[in-house]
């Protein structure tokens, strides 16, 4: 693309005209954008997310999955905990398409509800997990040294924990379990994850030129922690994160599944899923909340992958 020059004359038809200085600022513009030039990592990310048709699709489902959980009543005018034991496992019918469980509960007000625990206990969970992980991480892999090998150390005795067995033993000793407490086992034995990835992320982004511009400018190095190295090793942390958001939902669900997650006068889908697997040669009342688990997974699965598409540069280049 040959230089614009604004005192050079341009050819418009026949005629020779001298471009005014913001037209040739906006026709560069408009030409670096065309051409594809990224003009940041994150304005080259959204420009392939906005096609993608992974990333639309996930951002739809989770888009209605999060009406579902702010504002319930716009799907449903029941009451999840109304049970009338002469409805037990009656048929769907005008109103209750799910039909009842065996307690004649109305299982498509309980699936519908039971997205915001599940949800909210996911929410929660990630949160702590990059703040904690994603601090702890950031922090060891810039300043490295004995913080570097404190962390180190500790991260690897979490590591050696199963999350999993790890939140059933807590929680029995907790019961009854709150949904605070779920939140903080499942980010208290993950967290290590998070912390990998953002030192991994900023000992990369510390060694770029544009932090050794920086450290030359005299800023300080806290200042370049926080106004360069972080934006630019952020990337990788928010696709981890987006994964594990997924997983902390079905890890609810599992936990809840097995008696020792959630209490019982909270409506979820793996409690939901434990009532009905009794009645599972006679009724499908439990596919329905473990189908809306499935989804909701499944959607921020497929959210982080595309994410890290977007993000890695490696990846676009495959």
């Amino acid at each position: 693309m040959p230089d614009l020059d604004k005192t050079a004359p341009a050819r418009r038809g026949q005629e020779y005209f001298v471009a005014p200085p913001d037209e040739v600022e906006v026709l560069a513009t408009d030409r670096v954008v065309e051409s594809g030039a990224p003009t940041s990592i994150w304005g080259d990310a959204w420009r392939q997310l906005r096609r993608n048709p992974i990333f639309l699709t996930a951002v739809l489902l989770i888009g209605l999955v999060v009406l579902v959980v702010l504002w319930p009543t716009l799907f449903t005018d029941q009451d999840p905990r109304l049970c009338i034991g002469e409805y037990g496992m009656d048929k769907p019918r005008a109103g209750h398409p799910f039909g009842f469980d065996k307690q004649g509960c109305d299982v498509y007000a309980r699936t519908i509800y039971g997205a915001r625990a599940s949800v909210l206990v996911g929410l929660g969970a990630a949160a702590l997990f990059v703040s904690i992980g994603g601090t702890l991480g950031a922090l060891s892999g810039f300043y490295g040294g004995a913080l570097d090998s404190f962390v180190s150390r500790i991260a690897e005795v979490f590591y050696a924990i199963p999350m999993v067995l790890a939140a059933i033993v807590l929680l029995q000793m907790l019961r009854p379990a709150t949904m605070f407490s779920v939140i903080v086992i499942l980010a208290a034995f993950t967290w290590p994850q998070a912390a990998r990835i953002a030192r991994g992320a900023v000992i990369e982004a510390k060694n770029s030129e544009y932090v050794t511009a920086a450290k030359a400018l005299g800023v300080s190095r806290f200042g370049i922690l926080v106004r360069h190295v972080l934006p630019n090793a952020a990337g990788p942390l928010i696709v981890v994160t987006t994964i594990w958001l997924g997983v902390f939902i079905v890890t609810e669900a599992t936990l809840s599944y097995l008696g020792v997650g959630l209490p019982p006068d909270i409506v979820s889908w793996g409690a939901d899923i434990a009532r009905g697997k009794t009645e599972i040669r006679t009724s499908a009342i439990l596919f329905y909340p473990a189908t809306a688990l499935a989804i909701t997974v499944l959607s921020f699965i497929m959210l982080g992958d595309a994410l890290r598409d977007a993000l890695d540069p490696k990846a676009r280049k495959r």
